[in-house]
């Protein structure tokens, strides 16, 4: 994880394509795309997008559109280019991931760490990709698997998080926590995050977890408002594997997938979490160390500092 390649083109012949994906229910993404498409269409490269988003877009007619959101729709594509707020990023991470084609993230939201540029880049980022001036970052993801009566009933994977949570408002969910297959401690809670490093700056952050740097090798496990002494955040080695139990006698939960995929936990369900088979391929312009990210993001102050002595 963490490890950076240089870009390297797909496809065949001199042919280069890129997929754009778009939250076309923002102005300003409308505005962007159509700027980066413009852009890359200028300098003789291909664009392919989705057919439900190019009906929102101002789009000529050389684009090309491709019908359905599936891994194959990336086929021959040197890079993807994703336009949005988180949202719209973790939904272009499952696209990258499925297909292994690297994306590059523009933020048009809020915070958007999984974003490589903001709007005010668009022109750096047309032209990196056009001389094909980024890095390729790999990701860290996780594999989810669900039991019940020592039955699989579901998988699923996650870039940032997997969540286990309570459906109940009135009710708390009990849960036992298990790391490598031993018990650590049992609580009544609103649910448990197991986040990757770069989820850690995701719902594990707003749940009280530390802030983890995404080149260190680690799984996260992090409660969110345990009625308990010992419900401390947890960072467990890489090959570890987490798991949550919840207890037979406990309303059913609900697992959520980097908040976009979820499934209903029966009582007793046990969640297995561990490091995923498949990471996410991100594109990088920058160099800038992630400390110099984090600082910018959440607008830490750092006045008063001086350095190292020279």
């Amino acid at each position: 994880m963490g490890e950076r390649t240089a870009a390297e083109p797909a496809g065949t012949g001199d042919a280069r394509t890129v997929f754009l994906l778009a939250h076309t229910g923002r102005p300003a993404a409308i505005r962007s795309a159509e700027l980066v498409v413009q852009g890359l269409l200028r300098h003789g490269l291909h664009v392919r997008v989705l057919e439900a988003e190019a009906a929102d877009l101002p789009l000529p007619p050389s684009v090309e559109t491709v019908p359905e959101a599936t891994a194959g729709c990336l086929d021959d594509c040197e890079l993807l280019i994703v336009l949005g707020g988180d949202g719209t990023l973790l939904r272009g991470a499952e696209f990258a991931r499925a297909s292994g084609v690297p994306m590059l993230g523009v933020n048009l939201g809020r915070v958007g760490f999984l974003a490589e540029a903001e709007r005010d880049d668009l022109d750096k980022v047309v032209d990196r990709v056009v001389t094909r001036e980024y890095e390729v970052e790999e990701r860290m993801t996780i594999d989810v698997v669900v039991h019940s009566n020592g039955d699989v009933i579901h998988r699923d994977w996650a870039l940032n998080e997997a969540a286990v949570q309570k459906v109940s408002p009135e009710r708390m969910l009990e849960a036992v926590l298990e790391i490598d297959g031993r018990p650590v401690t049992a609580f009544g809670c609103d649910g448990i995050v197991c986040a990757t490093p770069t989820g850690s700056t995701a719902y594990a952050f707003s749940a009280g977890g530390p802030v983890v740097w995404p080149e260190v090798e680690a799984l996260l496990m992090v409660p969110i408002s345990a009625h308990a002494l010992f419900a401390k955040p947890l960072v467990t080695s890489p090959t570890s594997v987490l798991a949550v139990e919840v207890q037979p006698h406990t309303p059913h939960g609900v697992l959520w997938c980097d908040g976009r995929r979820t499934v209903e936990l029966p009582p007793g369900a046990r969640v297995e979490v561990r490091r995923g088979a498949v990471p996410v391929r991100l594109a990088r312009l920058h160099h800038a160390s992630f400390t110099d990210r984090l600082v910018a993001k959440f607008a830490l102050p750092i006045s008063g500092w001086r350095g190292a002595p020279r």
